[in-house]
C-alpha cells in the first residue's frame, strides 16, 4: 500500500528514538517509506529499537556534541541520505520551583531540549540539507506558552526550543522548513508520574476526553516531514486533545495541574511524592541594610538633631525582618 505522504526513499533520523513518542514517531516514519536511524542513551534499547523498525542506531547522548556529529556521519555513511531530523529527546529536571533548582542540573536541561536541537539541525545542514534541502521538526510542549506548578525548567527550555523552531525556520528557508509538534498530556514513561493515578480524571476535564497516545503525536509529525506540509514552516503544531481550550467548558477544573503539585518525575531513586516531603527551608534577613541613600539621610539627620535646637523627631529607623515565630 503507498503511503499518502510519500516518504519512499527518504532518510529520518529521531532521537529519544527507542520508546514513547519518539519510537512512535520512528514507526510512523517506516511505515509511510522512510529508512530510519534512531539513536538514545540505552544501547539495548537502541539495538532492540533498529530491529523493530527495520533501521540502525547509534547509542550515545544528545548533550555530547561529538555523539551529534557522529550520528549525522553514521546515517549518511549508511544510506547515503538524511533528509528528516525529529528532535524528540528531553530532560525534565530539575523538578520543582525554580528557586530550589539546581544550576548544573538547570543547565543540562538547557543543553539537552535546546542546544542539542540547535546542534544536530547544524551538523545535518552543514553535511546534507544546505545543498539536498529536508525538514526538521522539534518535538515541543504545551506547556511551552503558559507556566504551570514545578515544571518552570521544562517549561522554559521549551520556550526557548520554540523559539529557536521559528528562527531556523526563517534562517534556513527555501531549502530546509523547521516546523514544531507541541504535545499536550501523552501516555509516555517520562509523564506516567502525572496521568498513572489520575488518567480518568484528567481525561475528563479534556474537551476530548481522554489524554494523548505516542501515535498521536506521531502522525502530527509524520504530515509535517510529508509533502503534504510542503507550504509549512516556522509553525507550532499543538496535538493536547483540547487542553488550551477547556476554558469555555462548564467544568473546566484541570486535574494536571493538581498532580504537578503533588507528585514528582522519577528520579534514580525513585519517584517522590512532593506531599510527603517537608516544605524548603527559607532563609529569611534578620536585619536588611538601608539603601545607601538612606543611610546619608540618616547620617545628616543625625549631625543635625547633635546641632540644633529644632529637631523634634527622631531619624527614621531601617526596617527589620525577623523569623517566623522570634
Amino acid at each position: 500500500m503507498t503511503s499518502p505522504y510519500g516518504l519512499e526513499g527518504r532518510v529520518a533520523l529521531v532521537t529519544g528514538g527507542t520508546r514513547g513518542i519518539g519510537l512512535a514517531v520512528a514507526g510512523a516514519l517506516v511505515r509511510a517509506g522512510a529508512r530510519v536511524c534512531v539513536t538514545a542513551r540505552d544501547p539495548d534499547g537502541v539495538r532492540r529499537a533498529a530491529e523493530e523498525l527495520g533501521g540502525v542506531g547509534l547509542a550515545g547522548s544528545v548533550a555530547d556534541p561529538a555523539h551529534l556529529l557522529a550520528l549525522t556521519e553514521f546515517t549518511l555513511d549508511t544510506f547515503g541520505r538524511l533528509d528528516i531530523v525529529v528532535n524528540n529527546a528531553a530532560a525534565n529536571q530539575p523538578y520543582g520551583p525554580l528557586m530550589d533548582a539546581d544550576p548544573d542540573t538547570w543547565r543540562e536541561a538547557f543543553t539537552v531540549n535546546v542546544e542539542a536541537p540547535l546542534r544536530l539541525t547544524q551538523c545535518v545542514w552543514r553535511a546534507w540539507m544546505r545543498e539536498h534541502g529536508g525538514c526538521v521538526v522539534n518535538i515541543c510542549t504545551e506547556g511551552a506558552t503558559h507556566v504551570g506548578p514545578n515544571v518552570g525548567a521544562y517549561g522554559t527550555s521549551k520556550a526557548a526550543l520554540l523559539h529557536l523552531t521559528q528562527q531556523l525556520a526563517g534562517e534556513l528557508a527555501p531549502r530546509v522548513r523547521v516546523n514544531s509538534v507541541s504535545p499536550g498530556l501523552v501516555r509516555t514513561e517520562m509523564a506516567r508520574f502525572v496521568w498513572e493515578q489520575a488518567e480518568d480524571a484528567i481525561a475528563a476535564g479534556l474537551p476530548l476526553a481522554r489524554i494523548g497516545e505516542p501515535e498521536d503525536i506521531a502522525q502530527a509529525v509524520l504530515w509535517l516531514a510529508s509533502d503534504a506540509a510542503e507550504w509549512v514552516t516556522g509553525t507550532d503544531l499543538l496535538v493536547d486533545g483540547g487542553t488550551r481550550v477547556r476554558a469555555a467548558r462548564p467544568d473546566s477544573g484541570y486535574a494536571v495541574h493538581e498532580h504537578l503539585r503533588t507528585r514528582g518525575p522519577a528520579t534514580p531513586k525513585g519517584r517522590e511524592e512532593l506531599r510527603d516531603q517537608p516544605p524548603p527551608t527559607r532563609r529569611h534577613p534578620t536585619a536588611l541594610p538601608p539603601p545607601r541613600g538612606a543611610r546619608l539621610c540618616r547620617q545628616r539627620l543625625r549631625r543635625v538633631g547633635a546641632t540644633s535646637p529644632h529637631r523634634t523627631r527622631s531619624a527614621p529607623q531601617a526596617p527589620t525582618y525577623h523569623l517566623p515565630g522570634a
